[in-house]
């Protein structure tokens, strides 16, 4: 086996939408009364993410270039605060892995992809965040070695 993790370029929108689709189920399934059945993004609006340098998209391909899984980071940089320190994060707003290639570590080469490029780039950390109802993302982060930072809470009324 033979994948690559790379930016993500045009040719890549129809597959990353149709894993954008499977990530939002496993959300949509786990918190109905917070997520729709849709996707985050559409097309176009993927598109400038991509040529986005604030917000590189990795995805993991395989020797026949289909892809496997895809991960969504955004830049950040705490702004006109005294408390905060001056420093790059990357963080990671979604990884996915296509289904059909779950147990592949097809996730573990995205998120080594993305924490080396962020020490390339001068990030100080790389963060995320994890909703409670995917307990199996939750140990596949916690194997990476990941650990909690802030925890979010909710009352519902």
């Amino acid at each position: 086996m033979n994948n690559t993790v790379r930016r993500a370029e045009e040719k890549d929108i129809p597959a990353v939408m149709e894993l954008l689709k499977q990530v939002n189920l496993v959300h949509y399934e786990g918190r109905p009364d917070l997520f729709k059945p849709a996707t985050k993004y559409t097309e176009d609006e993927l598109r400038r993410i991509i040529d986005n340098d604030q917000t590189p998209v990795f995805v993991c391909a395989d020797e026949n270039g289909r892809v496997l899984g895809h991960g969504f980071c955004v830049l950040q940089r705490p702004e006109n605060t005294r408390l905060l320190k001056d420093i790059l994060t990357l963080y990671i707003d979604d990884i996915c892995v296509d289904e059909k290639a779950r147990g592949m570590h097809v996730g573990k080469m995205i998120y080594e992809h993305i924490t080396e490029y962020a020490r390339q780039i001068g990030c100080y950390n790389v963060t995320l965040n994890v909703w409670s109802c995917n307990p199996g993302a939750i140990k596949f982060y916690e194997s990476l070695g990941l650990t909690p930072y802030k925890i979010g809470m909710e009352t519902i009324l």
